[in-house]
């Protein structure tokens, strides 16, 4: 049994419990066993990934790198391996026989297709922690990467902005400016208040014998 004959049987409506717990275990197939990731698999996966995550100034070392990881990962563990060659295997198939073939459009179209599978977030996952985390990224992008081991950055141009443009910084001279409209203040100084809003709680009334209380 072929891999595509597998995975068309595997996802077929007609399985019972009993055969989608079976197809849970790859290790009970040993033509799936076997699969191997070929080199023209890693070709497909570097695309995939220069497609999933596209930086203009990304060279390929760091795809590439990934894409090593990525297999490393899968070789580990049979469902993984099975995983990710069942996919690449799809993505050949829903493009004419070759992902690599592509334009940029297409290949975006296709990964948009299988986004939500199992194989896809396996590749997503492990590409977020390890194309991001490549020394020739940090380079690309102008990160000098972790400082702990230097020092830290209070001493090492922590605020150099050189891809910012200077700030303009200057004194105004000109002639007074108006207030900004709103709710006025009040006055501060003393101010009479009124008998009838003083409140006492003195006996008779004290505040009573005057005209108004100062404030």
């Amino acid at each position: 049994m072929s891999v595509e004959t597998f995975m068309h049987w595997a996802t077929s409506p007609g399985l019972d419990e009993e055969e989608r717990t079976a197809m849970a275990y790859p290790a009970k197939f040993p033509q799936l066993n076997r699969t191997e990731l070929t080199d023209h698999a890693r070709d497909v996966l570097v695309r995939v990934l220069r497609v999933a995550f596209p930086h203009r100034t990304f060279p390929d070392g760091p795809y590439e790198r990934t894409a090593d990881i990525i297999l490393a990962e899968a070789r580990g563990s049979t469902w993984l391996r099975v995983t990710l060659t069942q996919g690449l295997l799809t993505l050949d198939s829903l493009s004419d026989g070759d992902f690599r073939g592509l334009d940029e459009s297409a290949a975006t179209a296709v990964l948009r297709g299988i986004e939500r599978t199992d194989f896809f977030g396996f590749i997503r996952r492990t590409a977020v922690l390890n194309l991001y985390d490549d020394p020739e990224v940090w380079e690309a992008v102008g990160y000098e990467g972790p400082s702990f081991d230097l020092g830290g950055y209070l001493h090492r141009g922590f605020d150099d902005l050189d891809w910012l443009p200077e700030p303009r910084i200057e004194e105004y001279d000109g002639d007074p400016l108006d207030p900004l409209p709103g709710p006025q203040r009040p006055r501060t100084g003393t101010s009479r208040v009124p008998v009838d809003v003083v409140h006492s709680s003195q006996p008779g009334d004290i505040a009573a014998q005057h005209d108004g209380v100062a404030r």
